[in-house]
């Protein structure tokens, strides 16, 4: 007999960005990492971002990615390209995860520089 395996089901949370009329609701279960979430993203929104500085934020971007977690914290989503990312990492991401925005860059700024218990780049 082969082995049985058995799927859970996915991860589904909406995603906005300001300015769009519009949400799309996206299982993360079904991306690899932070970066093919975030690939998927600026695809669905068509927007881009730049690099993530632990000082300035994201530094010239327009929009910026952030999340929900379960607390009701908003959360920054790290650059992604200088970090190793883990799959447990990345899981632990999904388990946490309410609901997805992508902010204007000029708000998010302003939350990083406030209070680092509220604002965490992953």
């Amino acid at each position: 007999m082969g082995s049985l395996e058995i799927e859970s089901p996915g991860m589904y949370v909406k995603v906005s960005m300001d300015g769009a009329p519009y949400l799309r609701k996206i299982d993360l279960k079904i991306y690899k990492g932070y970066p093919e979430l975030l690939k998927a993203l600026m695809a669905m929104f068509k927007f881009t971002i730049g690099q993530y500085s632990e000082s300035e934020g994201y530094n010239g971007s327009e929009y910026v990615p952030t999340y929900e977690d379960k607390d009701g914290d908003w959360m920054l989503v790290g650059d992604y390209e200088t970090y190793t990312v883990l799959y447990q990492s990345y899981r632990m991401f999904i388990s946490s995860c309410k609901r997805l925005r992508i902010m204007k860059g000029s708000e998010a700024k302003g939350l990083a520089l406030g209070s680092e218990s509220k604002i965490v780049a992953i």
